[in-house]
């Protein structure tokens, strides 16, 4: 079974950090881009972060660009979100993705075929 397995989310104080981490399984996604969603209380799911299949591009959403950082260690079949400074609006359920037929930038949710079961990051003020 193909399964993308996000862990990492929890509560934390405004301007603190966590680090999210999606391991995947059933398959290699190493030569996937990966890339992490969020979904706020009545908001529709947005683009957080994007990785490249070797790391060398990443991409985020202007709202998190210095602060969040996006990784991969494709020997274990893993994607790392940092998140720095958090802030309140932060608060979401961040989901994990990986797409084998986006050639270049981020791509479209709906170009993200594998998706993990979601973790709550909740940032208090």
């Amino acid at each position: 079974q193909v399964q993308l397995v996000e862990s990492g989310g929890g509560l934390v104080q405004a301007g603190g950090s966590l680090g999210l981490s999606c391991a995947g399984s059933g398959r290699t996604f190493s030569n996937f881009r990966r890339a992490w969603f969020r979904q706020a209380p009545g908001k529709e799911r947005e683009f957080v972060a994007a990785i490249n299949w070797s790391g060398s591009s990443t991409y985020y959403a202007d709202s998190v660009k210095g602060r969040f950082t996006i990784s991969r260690d494709n020997a274990k079949n893993t994607v790392y979100l940092q998140m720095n400074s958090l802030k309140p609006e932060d608060t979401a359920v961040y989901y994990c993705a990986a797409s084998s037929t986006i050639l270049a930038g981020t791509g479209r949710s709906t170009d993200y075929a594998y998706w993990g079961q979601g973790t709550q990051v909740t940032v208090s003020s």
